[in-house]
């Protein structure tokens, strides 16, 4: 088959959470030619007419879809296989609908929350039409992300918060939306473990790969314990040599794995998702799991979680690249 890779254009100044990408390009081009399929890589802008035209020239038959913003904006993302979709082309991963409302956490926090399913009370979107915070603010520690970016862009110590009052939150999420894409967001601090759950289709159904819980090893009580983005892109940080991933979990956790599988399952059906996910989670000292975010389009890197939890499962990229393209979406009549 004619597939083409497609990912986000990468701009001069771009740092390594995007030029990442590059490396997932790589990484399926070597599964997809030892499945023995023609495989063409193409960059994508903003400029969607133009991709349209060399989709069209290169007579591809299928997108592996690997745009993960456009212009350099994480809230773009859904644009591009929006248009796969006017275009009758078949796709891998998740449609346009479920990355869109994926991207935007905390439109996803509100599909878990009318759903029944546990993520943490919030605060924003800040700037916003309207301002609301879900939950009280006093006496609570809060940490601030970026509404649309992924990638822990814009996190780090300074994140966590413990506003004395509404007002003073909302004032902190203004202060730090223009460092964080634009606009940001509080989700209530669960201080506890945190957890990674990645999913791959398996004859129309995900199947939940071993569980990774992300290690703080030796972060003193001054450190908050959260994944920022030194700790996942500067290898010269304490943070990225301190955070391990671990797959070994005690007899006493079994309840607590049985706990986020089966929320991990009940995410992906809830978002209709398609092809692989990650749901990511904290557990507060009481046992209690919290779902922070559900990743339509995880990061396929050699060295990222998705591939590590595919190690663990005894099962190669190129089968796992085999059951993303056999769970595509059918293209429109």
């Amino acid at each position: 088959m004619n597939i083409s890779i497609v990912h986000n254009s990468i701009l001069e100044d771009d740092g390594p959470d995007a030029t990442d990408v590059l490396a997932q390009v790589e990484t399926v081009r070597e599964a997809l030619v030892q499945a023995g399929h023609s495989v063409e890589v193409l960059a994508c802008s903003l400029n969607l007419e133009q991709i349209a035209a060399r989709l069209r020239e290169t007579k591809t038959e299928l997108v592996f879809n690997l745009v993960e913003s456009l212009d350099g904006h994480g809230r773009l993302i859904h644009l591009f296989p929006a248009l796969l979709e006017a275009l009758g082309l078949p796709c891998t991963g998740s449609s346009a609908a479920a990355i869109a409302v994926t991207s935007n956490k905390t439109d996803a926090k509100d599909v878990l929350r009318h759903a029944g399913l546990p993520t943490p009370d919030w605060a924003g979107p800040v700037p916003a039409g309207e301002e609301k915070i879900r939950g009280a603010v006093a006496d609570r520690v809060w940490i601030v992300k970026s509404l649309w970016e992924h990638a822990s862009l814009g996190m780090d110590a300074e994140s966590v918060v413990q506003p004395e009052s509404e007002a003073d939150l909302l004032s902190t999420l203004r202060q730090r939306a223009a460092s964080l894409g634009g606009t940001c967001f509080a989700e209530h601090f669960i201080d506890g473990r945190e957890f990674n759950i990645a999913l791959l289709a398996n004859n129309n159904e995900p199947e939940v790969l071993p569980v990774a819980e992300i290690l703080f090893d030796d972060f003193s009580s001054r450190m908050p314990r959260i994944v920022d983005y030194s700790a996942k892109w500067d290898e010269t940080s304490f943070a990225y040599r301190h955070t391990p991933r671990c797959f070994d979990f005690k007899e006493e956790d079994s309840l607590l794995l049985e706990k986020l599988v089966e929320i991990s399952k009940q995410c992906w059906h809830l978002f209709k998702l398609n092809g692989y996910a990650r749901v990511d989670f904290r557990v507060d000292h009481d046992g209690r799991p919290w779902i922070l975010e559900v990743n339509s389009n995880p990061c396929l890197s050699p060295d990222a979680g998705f591939a590590a939890a595919l190690e663990r499962a005894g099962l190669s990229f190129t089968e796992a690249v085999r059951r993303i393209l056999e769970d595509i979406r059918p293209t429109r009549a």
